[in-house]
C-alpha cells in the first residue's frame, strides 16, 4: 500500500485527489495540508511514501516544505503538481530535492503512474519535459568553475567513461530504451549503470542526475 500526503491550498484540489487515489487498491491517503508548514509536520508525523505538493501555498511555500522534508532525511519522496506554464519556481523544486512533477492538468492515469513511480524509487518527469523544463530555467543554474568543470567535480570524477556517457544522454532527455537502442546495450545494462551513477553521484533518482549534468556542463543548454 503506498501512502501519499496531499498539499495543497485549494481545498477542492485536495477534494479531487483524495477521491482519486483513494479509488486506487493500492493507495490510501494519509493527511492533508493547506500549507506548507502543515506538510512539513504532517510528513514527520505519518512518514508518507510521497507527498503530493503544490508549489503556491500561504506561509511557507512548496518549494521551502519540499526542502525541509528532503534535509531531514524523510523516506518520503516529493512529487510537485504545479502549472508548468504559469509556474517559474519548478525549476527551484526540483533542486529542492523533489523526485519529479506533473502539471495539474495531466490526465488521472498519468498522476496515479507518477506516485506508482515515485514510491518505488524513479523520477515521473519524462524526459522530454524535464529538458524543457531545465532549459527554460537555465539562469539559474551556477556560472561553470573553471575551463574543465567535469574532470573537477568530485560526483562525476568517480564514474567510468560509459556511466559519464550515460549520465549525458539522460542529461540530453533520452530514456533507458533509447540509450539501449543507440548505444547497443541491454536495457537491463542501462539500469544498472544509471543505479550505480545514481549512487556514486548521491542522486535522490533520475531528475537529480539530471540536473547534475547540467550544473557540472556535460550536458549545454540549447
Amino acid at each position: 500500500m503506498t501512502t501519499v500526503l496531499i498539499a495543497d491550498d485549494q481545498a477542492m484540489q485536495r477534494f479531487g485527489f483524495r477521491m482519486l487515489l483513494e479509488s486506487q487498491d493500492d493507495m490510501t491517503v494519509v493527511g492533508e495540508a493547506a500549507n506548507g508548514t502543515e506538510a512539513v509536520g504532517l510528513v514527520a508525523r505519518h512518514h508518507p511514501d510521497v507527498a503530493l505538493m503544490d508549489i503556491r501555498m500561504p506561509g511557507l511555500d512548496g518549494i521551502e516544505a519540499t526542502r525541509r522534508i528532503v534535509t531531514s532525511g524523510a523516506r518520503t519522496r516529493v512529487l510537485i503538481v504545479t502549472t508548468f506554464d504559469l509556474d517559474e519556481y519548478a525549476y527551484d523544486g526540483l533542486r529542492a530535492g523533489a523526485s519529479g512533477f506533473l502539471v495539474k492538468d495531466a490526465l488521472p492515469e498519468e498522476l496515479l503512474s507518477g506516485i506508482r513511480a515515485v514510491a518505488s524509487g524513479d523520477a515521473v518527469v519524462a524526459p522530454s519535459l524535464t529538458r524543457r523544463l531545465l532549459d527554460a530555467y537555465v539562469h539559474h543554474l551556477p556560472a561553470a568553475p573553471g575551463d574543465n568543470p567535469v574532470g573537477g567535480d568530485p560526483r562525476i570524477a568517480s564514474l567510468t567513461e560509459r556511466e559519464r556517457e550515460i549520465l549525458t544522454v539522460i542529461g540530453q532527455g533520452w530514456t533507458n530504451s533509447e540509450i539501449a537502442e543507440r548505444l547497443h546495450l541491454a536495457e537491463s545494462t542501462v539500469k544498472t549503470h544509471v543505479t550505480r551513477i545514481l549512487a556514486k553521484t548521491g542522486s535522490r533518482d533520475r531528475v537529480q542526475a539530471v540536473i547534475l549534468a547540467y550544473d557540472t556542463r556535460m550536458v549545454n543548454p540549447r
